[in-house]
C-alpha cells in the first residue's frame, strides 16, 4: 500500500510540474536557511562545553556599587589578585581555583626574528585542571611551574622556530626578560570564550620587577585577574555566593565604619553562560548575545513558515484540478483516511526531497556565511546523533504541518458534486488561504521594517558626531623605552610637516573607561568626598589639542604651564554629577582625585570616549606625576598619509630599534566597535530578502492559479469592453487588500520588537513613521509586481480562445 501511495504521489507531483517545482524551491530554500541558522545557533550555545568540567566551573565577578544609593557603578569579569588564595583557604568546597592575567601587546625576539604579539596570558599550574587544552609537547603538570617559562601555540612556534624543535629554546620578551619554551599546545577551539596564543608562567609575576608577590597578596584595587573555580558535582553555587558578603567584610578593611559588602560584591558566573549571557565591563573576548540567537531563530521559523504556507496555498488552490480524481477514488471505495494518508505522503515526499537538496546547499553555502559573519561554522556540528535525529524527523513534522490542511480539505469533497462539475475553488478554503497570504505578508513587512531600523541605527552610530575629531589619527603603544626620551621622540616626529601633533594617554577613545578613584570637591573651607562615580584617564598636555576636544570653560592643559599636575579637567557630565550649577562654576574649585590634589582648570564638552552602547559618563583628565601612559596618538595632516607613516616608522626605529613598529588608525578601531552589529545587519538583511522572495514565489504561483480559474470571466469582460488596466486592477485588488490587512497587523508588532532591540544602545535613532509607510509601499509594490505579470498576460490574451476553451 505504501508503494502505491508513493507511486501516486510521484505521478501527481509530475503532473502538476509548476506547482511541484514552486513548492520544492520554496521548501528547499526554507530548509537551507533553517540549517544555516541552526548551525550558527549550535555554535553559539556550545561555547566552553568542550571542557569536561564545564558544568562545574564558575568565574568570579566583582560588582562595585554606590554605598549610599546602591546604584551599580561597575561590574567586572575580573577581580583583584588576593581573592583566589583567600577563597580557596576559606571555602573547602572549592576543589580547584586558578587565576589568569592578560599580557597586552609585547614583542618577542628569537635570533633575528622579532614580532609584536598579543593574546598572551599569565596562567598558573592549575589552569589545565579547569580548562581542557591539548598539549602536543611538554608536560602540562609542570610546564608553567617555574617562573619565566612559556608555552606557545603550534602556529606561534612555527612562526619563530620553523622546523627547529622549540622545546627549551630561549626567547626575549619586550627586550626585558628571557623566557624558556616549556610546551606547545593546540589553539583553543573557536567556541572558547578566550583564545590565548601564549601561556606564561604565573609565578613570573612574583618577581618584584614584574608585579611582586606582595602586590599579589595585598593589592585589592587591581581588578584585572580573571579567576575561575571548580566546584563539586551538583553543588548549588548560590550557597557559596551567599557567604561572600561575610568573606569580604572579614578580609577587606575589617572594622571600617562602612562594611566592604555595602560597596562591593562577588558573584559566581557559570562558565557556559559567559559567551551568551555576560556583558560585563571587562571581558576576555567579545561575547555573543542570547538576543541575537533568539532573533535568528525567529527568522528561521518565519522562513520555514512562509514556505509551508506556500505549500498549503498552492495545494488547496490546485484542489479543483484534482477534484474529479478524488471523486472517482471515493466512488470506487477509497475511504477518507486513505486519501488523507495519500496527500500527507505527497507533502512528506516533497519535504524529504527539499531536505536532501537543502543539506547539499548548506554544505556549499557555509563558507559564504562564515565570510559574512566572521564565524568558523562547520557542517560537522550537524553530524551528531542528537542533531541528526531531529533533522531526520523534520520532513515528517514539516510535511504534516504543510500537508494536513490540504489533506483534510481535499478529502472532504463530495463525489456527486465534483463529478457533476459543481466543485469550484471557493468558500471557506479561500478565506483560509487569504489568512495564510496575509500571514506571509505580515511577516515580510515586519522583516522590511526590522531591516530598515537596523541599518538606520548602524548609520546613526557611524555618522553621529563624537564630540572630537577622529580623522587622521594614528595610534601606537607607548613603550617604556621612551621614558626619559619622549621629548626628543616628540620633537623628531614634529620635524616633519605631515605630523600635526602627538599625545600620550592611559587609554584612547574606543577603549572602556574602567579606572576610577575617590574624588573630593571644595565645600566651604574643606574638601568633602563626593557621592559620584567619576572615571579617569591619564593624559599629557597635548591630548585635548590632538583630539580636537572643545573646552567649554576655563583652559586646557598646556605646555605653557609645564607639567600641570596640580590641574584637573572634567567633562560636562562630571559637572552635573558633582552638583555644580554651571561649567564656569566648576573652574577654580579645589579638587582631589586619588592621591593628587589641585584645582579644576577647565571643563570640556562631553564626547563619546566609548561606543554608542554606553552613555557618556563623568570623566576627569589627570596629568600624572609619574607618567603611567599606555598609548600614543599621532595627528597626521592627511594629505600625504604614506609619507607620514614612513616618517613615524623611521622615528620609531630610531628610538626603539628592538621593538617592531605597529600602528592602527582610530577610524578602524571605531569601525571594529560596531563590526558585530554590521555583520548581524548584513545577515539579517540577506535572510529577510530570502523570506520575502519565498513569499513572492508563493504569491506568484497562487495568483497564476487564481487567474487561470477566471479565464472565462476575463474573456467575457474583454468582449463587453473592459480595458487591460481594468482587468489588471480587478485581478490585483483582492491580493492588495490582503497586503493592507497584513500591514495593519505587522506595524505594531514590528514597532514593539525593534523598540526593544534599540534599548541595547545608550544612543539610538528613532523609529520614524516613514519607515512604516515605506515598508507598506514596498510590500504593495512587490505584491503588485508579482501579480501583474500574470494579470497582464491574462488581460492581453485573445478572449476568443479563452471562451472557446471554456
Amino acid at each position: 500500500m505504501i508503494y502505491n501511495y508513493l507511486k501516486i504521489a510521484f505521478r501527481s507531483l509530475l503532473k502538476y510540474r509548476f506547482i511541484f517545482f514552486t513548492n520544492l524551491f520554496g521548501l528547499t530554500v526554507g530548509f537551507t536557511c533553517c540549517l544555516l541558522i541552526f548551525t550558527y545557533i549550535l555554535h553559539e550555545v556550545s561555547y566552553d562545553k568542550y571542557n569536561k568540567n564545564a558544568d562545574r566551573t564558575y568565574r568570579v565577578t566583582r560588582l562595585f556599587r554606590n554605598s549610599e544609593t546602591g546604584a551599580t557603578n561597575l561590574h567586572l569579569g575580573a577581580v583583584a589578585p588576593p581573592f583566589a588564595p583567600l577563597l580557596a583557604n576559606d571555602f573547602k568546597e572549592i576543589e580547584k581555583i586558578t587565576r589568569i592575567l592578560t599580557t597586552g601587546n609585547f614583542s618577542i625576539r628569537y635570533q633575528d626574528k622579532i614580532f609584536n604579539e598579543d593574546n598572551g596570558i599569565f596562567a598558573d599550574e592549575y589552569f589545565f585542571d579547569l580548562f581542557d587544552v591539548k598539549v602536543s609537547k611538554g608536560n602540562p603538570a609542570n610546564a608553567l611551574k617555574d617562573p619565566y617559562t612559556i608555552m606557545l601555540t603550534e602556529e606561534i612556534a612555527q612562526k619563530y622556530f620553523g622546523k627547529e624543535d622549540p622545546m627549551n629554546k630561549l626567547i626575549r620578551l619586550d627586550n626585558q626578560a628571557t623566557f624558556k619554551v616549556t610546551g606547545i599546545f593546540k589553539p583553543l577551539p573557536s567556541n572558547a570564550h578566550f583564545h590565548p596564543r601564549m601561556l606564561l608562567s604565573f609565578n613570573t609575576l612574583k618577581d618584584s620587577t614584574v608585579y611582586g608577590e606582595e602586590n599579589l597578596r595585598t593589592n585589592w584595587g587591581n581588578n584585572a585577574f580573571y579567576t575561575y573555580m571548580l566546584l563539586p558535582a551538583n553543588y548549588d553555587a548560590s550557597k557559596l555566593e551567599a557567604q561572600f558578603p561575610a568573606f569580604l567584610d572579614r578580609h577587606m578593611n575589617p572594622g571600617a565604619p562602612v562594611k566592604t559588602s555595602k560597596w562591593t560584591q562577588l558573584f559566581l558566573q557559570k562558565l557556559t553562560d559567559i559567551h551568551l549571557h555576560s556583558h560585563l565591563d571587562s571581558e576576555l573576548d567579545e561575547n555573543g548575545d542570547i538576543k541575537r540567537v533568539y532573533i535568528f531563530s525567529a527568522i528561521a521559523l518565519f522562513i520555514l513558515l512562509i514556505a509551508c504556507i506556500n505549500y498549503m496555498n498552492l495545494s488547496t488552490a490546485r484542489s479543483v484540478l484534482r477534484a474529479k480524481e478524488i471523486g472517482i477514488r471515493k466512488v470506487v471505495g477509497a475511504e477518507r483516511k486513505e486519501l488523507i494518508f495519500q496527500f500527507l505522503g505527497e507533502s512528506t515526499l516533497i519535504t524529504w526531497m527539499s531536505l536532501i537538496l537543502a543539506m547539499l546547499l548548506t554544505w556549499q553555502l557555509l563558507p559564504f556565511l562564515n565570510q559574512l559573519s566572521g564565524q568558523t561554522l562547520s557542517i560537522t556540528s550537524l553530524l551528531h546523533w542528537q542533531i541528526i535525529l531531529p533533522i531526520l524527523a523534520a520532513p515528517f513534522v514539516v510535511g504534516l504541518i504543510a500537508g494536513i490542511y490540504p489533506a483534510l480539505f481535499m478529502s472532504s469533497f463530495k463525489p456527486v458534486k465534483v463529478l457533476k462539475g459543481f466543485m469550484k475553488s471557493g468558500g471557506a478554503n479561500i478565506s483560509f488561504r487569504q489568512v495564510l497570504v496575509t500571514t506571509q505578508f505580515a511577516i515580510s513587512i515586519m522583516l522590511i521594517i526590522a531591516t530598515a531600523v537596523v541599518y538606520r541605527q548602524l548609520k546613526y552610530m557611524q555618522e553621529k558626531s563624537l564630540g572630537f575629531d577622529r580623522e587622521h589619527i594614528v595610534t601606537l603603544s607607548f613603550n617604556d623605552g621612551l621614558n626619559g626620551r619622549y621629548d626628543a621622540f616628540r620633537t623628531a616626529l614634529l620635524s616633519n610637516t605631515n605630523i600635526k601633533s602627538i599625545a600620550r594617554s592611559s587609554r584612547i577613545p574606543t577603549g572602556r573607561l574602567l579606572d576610577a578613584q575617590g574624588a573630593s570637591l571644595e565645600k566651604g573651607d574643606t574638601l568633602a568626598s563626593v557621592n559620584a562615580d567619576i572615571k579617569n584617564v591619564n593624559v599629557d598636555q597635548d591630548f585635548i589639542t590632538t583630539y580636537g576636544v572643545k573646552v567649554a570653560a576655563g583652559r586646557s592643559f598646556s605646555r605653557d604651564y609645564g607639567l600641570d599636575t596640580a590641574g584637573f579637567m572634567i567633562n560636562q557630565a562630571a559637572v552635573k554629577a558633582l552638583g555644580l550649577p554651571s561649567d564656569e562654576a566648576a573652574v577654580g574649585k579645589n579638587f582631589r582625585y586619588g592621591d593628587q590634589k589641585g584645582k579644576i582648570i577647565g571643563v570640556f564638552n562631553d564626547f563619546h570616549f566609548e561606543s554608542m552602547h554606553q552613555r557618556i559618563i563623568p570623566l576627569v583628565l589627570v596629568m600624572p606625576k609619574h607618567g603611567n601612559y599606555g598609548r600614543m596618538s599621532v595627528k597626521v595632516a592627511g594629505n600625504n598619509m604614506p609619507a607620514a607613516l614612513a616618517h613615524i616608522e623611521n622615528t620609531w626605529k630610531q628610538f626603539l630599534p628592538e621593538i617592531p613598529f605597529d600602528y592602527t588608525f582610530l577610524d578602524d578601531r571605531f569601525a571594529d566597535l560596531y563590526k558585530s552589529e554590521q555583520q548581524q545587519g548584513t545577515i539579517f538583511t540577506l535572510f529577510s530578502c530570502i523570506a520575502i522572495a519565498i513569499a513572492c514565489l508563493g504569491l506568484f504561483g497562487l495568483s497564476a492559479f487564481a487567474i487561470t480559474q477566471r479565464i472565462k470571466e476575463i474573456g467575457i469582460r474583454k468582449v463587453i469592453g473592459a480595458s487591460v488596466s481594468n482587468i489588471v486592477l480587478l485581478l490585483s485588488k483582492d491580493f492588495l487588500k490582503l497586503v493592507g490587512i497584513a500591514a495593519v497587523i505587522a506595524f505594531p508588532v514590528a514597532w514593539y520588537a525593534m523598540n526593544s532591540w534599540l534599548q541595547d544602545f545608550a544612543y539610538r535613532s528613532t523609529i520614524a513613521w516613514w519607515i512604516f509607510a515605506a515598508a507598506g509601499i514596498i510590500a504593495v509594490a512587490i505584491a503588485l509586481f508579482t501579480i501583474s505579470f500574470q494579470a497582464i498576460k491574462a488581460a492581453t490574451a485573445n478572449p476568443v480562445k479563452s471562451l472557446r476553451n471554456e
